[in-house]
């Protein structure tokens, strides 16, 4: 008999795709960082946020990467990464019009609570995408979910950024810079780095994202849910400070794995169960698990 553990890897087993995907467009950002955006059909219409995909960088790196799904847009997915390794060095040389083999969407996605409506979205380096995209994916029910994002980076963030139009009263007006896409959206930012970037909060994103918290009321905070991903350091305190709230939280787990569909175990990480502590595989178990859950 398979076990529940099981059965919920086994879920999304049926809208994963091996799909030759077109790359459509690429954008070079400063901190070599890129966007690509691939025309994949089957993985843009079963992604979901959280969902990442399982990409062939080059003929020469055989091995696939795993990759966070940015947004989803008409029939292609867009992915942002930044440099680290032969691999996405190769991937990065790559032009309009060439193929890439993806595998994919895979894994669990986000589950926002509508009985929750204040989502808290905080990314950090290569965990900002997964918060861009449940962001989109939010902000398209205007009448049911107030989303507040907190990004943060240490190099220069993968965008332009843009004085905000948007209030934030629970925060010095010097701290006004924004994400342009998340601006456009009407969804309210902020961005936090301690690397002195002007117009920026100078600290960790969970400083940031306590001084929010802290304004809010009993029954406010009783409509709180946080989303994150980032660096595992950075989970850890995210992870406090919602226990700290007595907020529920869902984080996005980042590990090194080979297979990606929870053959080769490599990407294990101690979860806590009912029956106990358990070893769970990042990317069919997850790679979003509730914070309260993991072993940190």
């Amino acid at each position: 008999m398979t076990t529940a553990a099981q059965q919920k890897a086994q879920q999304n087993r049926s809208t994963v795709f091996v799909e030759v995907g077109k790359l459509s467009s690429v954008e070079r950002l400063p901190g070599d960082q890129f966007i690509l955006r691939i025309r994949a059909p089957k993985c843009a219409a079963a992604a979901r946020p959280g969902s990442f995909v399982h990409l062939t960088c080059d003929p020469a790196a055989p091995m696939r990467r795993p990759l966070s799904i940015m947004r989803v847009v008409d029939d292609c997915i867009e992915i942002l990464y930044k440099i680290v390794g032969e691999g996405l060095q190769r991937l990065s040389e790559k032009k309009p019009g060439d193929t890439i083999s993806i595998l994919g969407p895979i894994g669990h996605p986000f589950r926002p609570s509508p009985e929750r409506p204040k989502a808290l979205l905080i990314g950090g380096g290569v965990g900002i995408p997964p918060m861009i995209f449940i962001a989109d994916s939010l902000r398209q029910q205007p009448d049911t979910w107030t989303p507040l994002a907190i990004l943060g980076s240490e190099i220069p963030f993968p965008f332009a950024r843009q004085r905000s139009q948007l209030a934030t009263p629970w925060l010095s007006n010097a701290i006004i810079d924004t994400m342009p896409l998340l601006e456009g959206w009407g969804v309210p930012c902020r961005l936090a780095t301690l690397s002195g970037m002007d117009g920026c909060f100078d600290g960790y994103v969970t400083d940031l994202a306590e001084q929010w918290l802290s304004t809010l009321s009993a029954q406010d905070l009783a409509k709180t849910q946080i989303f994150s991903c980032g660096p595992t350091p950075m989970l850890k305190a995210v992870a406090a400070l919602a226990e700290k709230y007595d907020l529920p939280c869902q984080v996005s787990l980042e590990e090194f794995m080979a297979c990606a569909v929870g053959g080769c175990g490599g990407c294990t990480v101690v979860i806590k169960t009912p029956e106990g502590e358990a070893m769970q595989r990042v990317c069919v178990d997850g790679p979003v698990f509730d914070a309260a859950s993991v072993v940190w």
